[in-house]
């Protein structure tokens, strides 16, 4: 059987070389692109992370501030209370020293009206501070509101992608041991299918069962408007050979042609807005498992469909921070 298949994979790289350079090169443009998309949305997720971060230090720096100013708020009260103690007592001798030589009173008045001056500018300053404070708790319940709406908003789509992951498993209940797998990490779900579901060796044709397993993702994915798809493909890392690659060129060729064909047939789906779909081809560079046993190179010849919420929303709220 081995010499068999390694016959048919010689067949197929002898035609492969009939394929121009020039397909190979679009398609390894087209990789780059996908490739670079990909950057951009772990980059922005990392963003995102990084920012919810700052908001919540620069929430713990306006508590703290929050705390400074009511202690200064609290000291100047006290010294309030005291300076209207002192007036007090002043104000008592002040009645007794009436008797006293007029010299002496007018001391007195003195330190009286020096003491009400003191005591007028404490509480101008005790006004000012109870002001500021006022606007610094605004300032801190408005920042505090739009972390929280931030949060809630993560914690909504995070919500979401679990039910979209609970809906997807149960619509392909019936496929479970036949090489599918739905997963969800990293804030998206990934829906993976071993090739012996879709595809035959060195083709691209989706078979009947893969066909109707991948029908049943594109009946979610049309409840689902708001969800990003990329439909990987990937190989071990055999080469294509002889006749089997049937126009072929390389690994690369072979998960770009069947990432494709697994789009089309999402795409059939009328419920599904075909902007949302994108395929790409990874060949044998992100595999799952050693390609050194045959076990492991089943695992890596599989297509995955990645489910990533739309972030525009979260985006904006960022932007209006």
């Amino acid at each position: 059987m081995i010499k068999k298949v390694s016959l048919l994979l010689l067949v197929a790289a002898l035609s492969a070389s009939c394929v121009s350079k020039k397909v190979f090169n679009e398609l390894e443009g087209k990789y780059a692109t996908l490739k670079k998309q990909q950057r951009e949305l772990s980059d922005e997720n990392h963003d995102l992370e990084k920012t919810k971060n700052q908001l919540e230090n620069d929430l713990k720096l306006n508590q703290d501030e929050l705390a400074k100013v009511k202690a200064e708020r609290d000291k100047l009260q006290n010294d309030y209370t005291a300076a209207s103690n002192n007036l007090k007592t002043l104000q008592s001798s002040y009645n007794a020293l009436e008797k006293n030589s007029d010299e002496a009173l007018q001391a007195n008045m003195k330190k009286n009206r020096e003491l009400l001056a003191q005591l007028d500018a404490k509480e101008k300053a005790l006004a000012a501070e109870q002001e500021r404070l006022n606007k610094l708790q605004a300032d801190l319940k408005d920042r505090s509101q739009r972390v929280t709406d931030l949060e809630n908003m993560i914690s909504a789509k995070e919500e979401n992608m679990r039910k979209l992951k609970e809906t997807l498993s149960k619509a392909l209940n019936s496929f479970e041991g036949k090489g599918l797998t739905v997963e969800q990490k990293n804030g998206k779900v990934y829906v993976s299918m071993e090739n012996k579901l879709l595809f035959q060796t060195g083709s691209w044709a989706v078979g009947t069962e893969g066909k109707r397993a991948v029908v049943e993702v594109g009946k979610v994915l049309a409840q689902n408007p708001d969800i990003t798809v990329l439909i990987e493909g990937h190989t071990d890392n055999d080469k294509i050979l002889g006749s089997i690659g049937g126009g072929i060129e390389n690994n690369w060729d072979l998960s770009t042609k069947r990432a494709t064909a697994i789009v089309n047939i999402l795409a059939e789906n009328k419920g599904i807005q075909k902007e949302n779909l994108t395929a790409a081809g990874r060949g044998e560079f992100a595999p799952l498992a050693t390609n050194e046993t045959a076990e492991g190179k089943a695992k890596n010849r599989r297509i995955e469909i990645i489910l990533t919420p739309k972030l525009d929303e979260i985006s904006k709220m960022l932007n209006d921070l």
